[in-house]
């Protein structure tokens, strides 16, 4: 008998339902904010009396918004290089090499994933005051660095994993210098790899905001920064409506990455037969 015959009748339908609630549960805030950004009333509130796109107007005029946005670009695209350079190195140092420490410190570089961001924050800001250091884009820029490295290095250390090490053997038997096997075999076979832990480091970094309230100023604070301080002076949809157009990007982003490259196989999720 066949496992699915098995399963009680009322075991397959509570399966699925089960699921569609749990959805429902994930999505209803989402839900929430995204019909709140069209309400015209300056308050928030569901559902919306009457619609506007008043507020997505705003979110795209307020001054704050635009330098928030002007300075989380900065971060991210300094940040998600940098990462992605480190981590892949570290990537395929730990993958390749034997050395001692070696659990050690792949368990320092994940750590990130396990302490609180505004641990490291806060941590910082008391480093960089004791060493009297001014907190502008650099120091930023290596909150982020450290945030986001784990997930380049699991986007890289994955495709490592898949990679056929014989191609690169091949590639030296026949002449080529380590240095050209590195950049004509290892670095395009590792390519969705590399994109993938890229693109994560760009939005985790892009919506950090926990540890960046401890260590941006007004000239460096991100746009995550930028929208705490919105909400301390006003109650308006502005921030359901800039929460919408965060929600659209983002997903288009991931879907547009997932369907060309297939980050689930990138990232180990999926079966790559």
């Amino acid at each position: 008998m066949s496992t699915q015959h098995s399963v009680s009748l009322p075991l397959r339908i509570a399966g699925p339902v089960v699921v569609f609630l749990i959805l429902a549960f994930v999505m209803l805030p989402v839900v929430v904010v995204v019909l709140a950004a069209f309400n015209e009333k300056a308050m928030l509130s569901f559902p919306p009396e009457s619609w506007s796109l008043k507020w997505f107007e705003r979110v795209f005029t307020y001054s704050d918004f635009k330098d928030g946005f002007h300075a989380s670009l900065i971060v991210t695209a300094w940040s998600s290089v940098i990462a992605l350079v480190v981590g892949t190195g570290l990537a395929i140092a730990v993958k390749r090499l034997e050395f001692v420490g070696k659990e050690t410190l792949q368990a320092i570089l994940h750590s990130p994933l396990v302490i609180p961001h505004f641990t490291l924050g806060l941590g910082l800001l008391i480093l960089v005051s004791q060493l009297k250091l001014q907190r502008g884009y650099a120091v930023v820029i290596l909150c982020h660095v450290m945030l986001v490295l784990p997930f380049v290095l699991r986007s890289v250390y994955v495709s490592m994993e898949n990679l056929d090490e014989r191609l690169e053997q091949a590639a030296a038997s026949l002449g080529a210098s380590p240095l050209k096997v590195l950049f004509t075999i290892t670095v395009p076979l590792l390519a969705p790899g590399l994109f993938g832990g890229w693109l994560f480091a760009a939005i985790m970094s892009f919506s950090e905001f926990t540890a960046s309230l401890f260590i941006t100023t007004q000239s460096t604070q991100t746009l995550p920064v930028s929208m705490y301080n919105y909400v301390r002076e006003f109650a308006d949809p502005t921030l359901a409506a800039l929460s919408a157009v965060y929600i659209v990007v983002t997903a288009s982003v991931l879907a547009f990455a997932n369907y060309f490259l297939g980050l689930g196989k990138v990232l180990n999720i999926e079966d790559n037969d």
